[in-house]
């Protein structure tokens, strides 16, 4: 361990954790949250170390935190590390503990955050802070950047950085934030720690079928509510073809030789990735969201009364496309939709893609084989999105990157946005030490 990680460090880690988690940042969607308090609590523990923060808000409360720590090359470029200050709703009558209260109980922090994202947010903080006590600076320019927003549109924070205060920005050529680097137990002892180096594009359609208005009893052939539910009926229905991307061909590759299995030709024509996953067993999680595009049913809007034949229903489905995939889904929405039902874009986000052969993956993965000699690092693609998307518009590419080293049995995937949302404190400590040496290496 470096001598500055010490247990002041690990400490810090795991109490800015839990005070993050007692501050609530709640996102409830269209523009209602408020991070200032959270950001405030951040900007406070970077100025004691020497570190200028900056609060910048699109609007009243949705702050942002962005600053930067010097390198010891001018001439390197920069390194972005990002994570968000905003939760998801929780409802506490659900959790065995008040979801805000993070409590520190057996060995566990326990709280809405604790494992997206505020858990990374304090180990960034224990890290920079334990240099600044040590005299330790990178090599590189480090931009931090912890932002509000990020669980709706990122419209107040990411994206509003990348638009409006670019400047902040200037150098950064790569970037690290949420949802890599984790335990993940496949069975027969094997521990893999899946780096995350692409992300499938946010793609949130409204649907909108229109129709004639008109009495409950009588004969409708132009109905609104029918022709919308024949078009949501035939997306979710819908088996989207096998897409693999070279993240996703990495993947299968690497997860097949830690399985023991023949190399697979993921570039044959005609590969099944279907077929092995099937024989990759709980690894296969880990891919099979990202071998094809997608589309989810989520919501419906229609009438207003059960005896009134409504002119228009609207429906909102959950798209995500893959690198490269955007003509393919915008193609075949077209034709699911039907010509009665119109589709447009209520949110939407680039696919990623980030290089899993330079050198910056490289640090990563020795950093975390490191600390758990024995372990595999695979890369595999989100199949959700981060930040990262909207920083990407700067030219930064995205890596996922928050170390922990979770107990088996630990469902960590299954705690974001879920009930009993809690961190371990052992992961906390092994991620502050993986960070630091990552951060010190790249």
């Amino acid at each position: 361990m470096a001598e500055h990680i010490d247990q002041t460090a690990l400490d810090e880690a795991v109490t800015f954790t839990s005070e993050l988690i007692r501050i609530d940042t709640t996102n409830r969607g269209g523009g209602e949250g408020s991070e200032r308090a959270a950001a405030e609590y951040v900007a406070e523990r970077l100025a004691v170390a020497g570190v200028e923060p900056r609060l910048l808000e699109k609007a009243p409360g949705r702050t942002n935190v962005v600053a930067r720590v010097a390198g010891s090359d001018p001439a390197a470029d920069a390194l972005l590390v990002h994570g968000h200050l905003d939760v998801v709703p929780a409802e506490p009558a659900d959790w065995s503990v008040h979801p805000f209260s993070g409590e520190i109980r057996d060995g566990v922090v326990w709280g809405r955050g604790a494992i997206d994202m505020k858990n990374a947010d304090a180990m960034v903080l224990a890290v920079v802070r334990s240099w600044a006590r040590a005299g330790v600076r990178p090599r590189r320019d480090i931009v931090l950047a912890f932002t509000a927003d990020e669980e709706d549109s990122a419209d107040y924070g990411s994206g509003y950085l990348a638009d409006h205060h670019p400047e902040l920005f200037e150098g950064c050529t790569e970037g690290i934030s949420e949802s890599g680097a984790f335990t993940f137990h496949a069975g027969e002892g094997r521990r893999l720690y899946p780096v995350a180096a692409g992300e499938r594009g946010t793609a949130w359609l409204k649907l909108t079928a229109r129709g004639k208005a008109g009495h409950g009893s009588k004969v409708s052939r132009e109905n609104a509510v029918t022709r919308l539910a024949a078009a949501v009926a035939r997306i979710g229905e819908y088996e989207w073809p096998q897409r693999l991307t070279p993240t996703v061909r990495a993947a299968l590759r690497e997860l097949a030789a830690v399985h023991g299995l023949p190399e697979p030709d993921v570039d044959a024509p005609g590969f099944d990735a279907d077929k092995l996953l099937a024989e990759l067993g709980p690894s296969a999680a880990l891919v099979e969201p990202t071998v094809r595009n997608s589309s989810n049913p989520t919501m419906l809007d229609a009438g207003y009364k059960v005896n009134v034949i409504p002119g228009s229903a609207t429906a909102f489905v959950d798209g995500r496309m893959l690198p490269g995939g955007e003509e393919e889904f915008h193609r075949t929405l077209d034709s699911l939709t039907g010509p009665h039902v119109d589709w447009e874009f209520h949110h939407r986000e680039v696919p990623l893609e980030a290089a899993v052969d330079s050198p910056t993956y490289a640090v990563l993965r020795a950093a975390l084989e490191h600390f758990d000699p024995g372990a595999h690092v695979v890369p595999f693609c989100m199949s959700g999105g981060t930040d990262a998307k909207q920083f990407s518009r700067l030219g930064v590419e995205g890596y996922g990157f928050t170390p922990l080293k979770l107990p088996e049995g630990f469902d960590y995937q299954a705690l974001f946005h879920g009930v009993d949302e809690r961190v371990p404190v052992d992961a906390l400590h092994f991620g502050t030490r993986v960070l630091d040496r990552a951060l010190l290496a790249l």
